[in-house]
């Protein structure tokens, strides 16, 4: 196991200094200065000038690359333009709310998705397994941001049960005021969810081993949940880590309708003011996350299943 993780970050150094790459020289490329932003249109050219050479915006591309590669070695992401506050202090003050929100809506997306796959799979092509596909259809099909404002609508305006924004004060509070925008990402994974939960069940279910297993009269139960779950789980979690990337896409939309802070509020408004080094802060840990969670999914397949060892 230990071996493995070593190989597996071994891959990921390359991918994230890549990564990195990508996000620096993509985000110059960009129109729009920083400083202009800062002063405004009116600002004289004079000032700009001075104001980029205070920022460092003066110096060669490949300059300012190497210094934001030492920097981020030193787990550094320097100061914003705007604030002059240091980006590592932001970006790990907010990053809680985008985690939590992230974890409940994975919770939330299995505790729907896989019961409503089981039974879609011994239901099928029955009355019930149509309408779950359907339902599904829908869920792949409604975009984070209209979803997220219908769930407003109908449990803050409507029914009054749940808050529409802020984060709360104290735990429990917390946990009430995230109940709704992790629903609203949770819905949408659990769709994504249920389809692949029933398609490798019904998979799992023609395998010669259950067969033989209902020929020898063991309960369908024992059958259906000690050995078809446990194989149909190993896709069902490969798919929640490739839907990592779409999670915190939907996190960064779901914080700004239910106004919350976290790295998708932060991002958003280091976008709108040209603030590079807060807008990098976010992009990279973004990538972090994702081989982070992409490490975990490949250790999970072994304790779900103790017969797959990593090699």
């Amino acid at each position: 196991m230990f071996k493995f993780i070593f190989r597996r970050l071994l891959v990921t150094l390359p991918t994230m200094f890549l990564t990195i790459s990508i996000i620096f020289f993509g985000l110059r490329i960009l129109p729009g200065d920083p400083a202009v932003a800062m002063l405004g249109d009116n600002a004289t050219p004079a000032a700009v000038e001075a104001l980029r050479e205070e920022m460092g915006l003066n110096e060669p591309l490949w300059k300012q690359y190497l210094a934001y590669l030492g920097d981020i070695v030193q787990a550094d992401f320097g100061e914003s333009f705007i604030s002059g506050e240091s980006v590592s202090a932001q970006l790990f003050a907010v990053f809680p709310d985008t985690l939590n929100l992230t974890f409940f809506g994975i919770i939330f997306g299995c505790v729907i998705g896989i019961p409503l796959g089981i039974i879609s799979a011994l239901k099928r092509n029955t009355k019930i397994d149509n309408f779950l596909r359907f339902i599904s259809i829908i869920g792949l099909s409604v975009p984070p941001f209209l979803l997220g404002i219908y769930m407003i609508l109908a449990f803050s305006l409507k029914m009054a049960i749940f808050p529409s924004m802020g984060t709360g004060e104290g735990f429990l509070n917390q946990i009430y005021y995230l109940i709704l925008p992790s629903l609203t990402i949770g819905l949408i994974l659990s769709a994504s969810v249920m389809r692949y939960t029933r398609s490798s069940m019904l998979d799992e279910i023609n395998q010669d081993y259950i067969r033989t297993a209902w020929a020898k009269g063991i309960p369908e139960k024992l059958v259906i949940y000690k050995h078809v779950l446990r194989n149909t789980l190993i896709p069902v979690v490969t798919v929640i880590g490739l839907q990592m990337t779409g999670l915190l896409s939907g996190a960064v939309i779901t914080e700004s309708i239910f106004s919350r802070p976290g790295l998708g509020s932060l991002a958003i408004g280091a976008i709108t003011t040209r603030d590079f080094p807060v807008l990098q802060g976010c992009l990279v840990l973004f990538a972090i996350a994702v081989m982070v969670v992409n490490l975990l999914v490949d250790i999970s397949y072994s304790i779900i299943n103790p017969r797959i060892r990593p090699s």
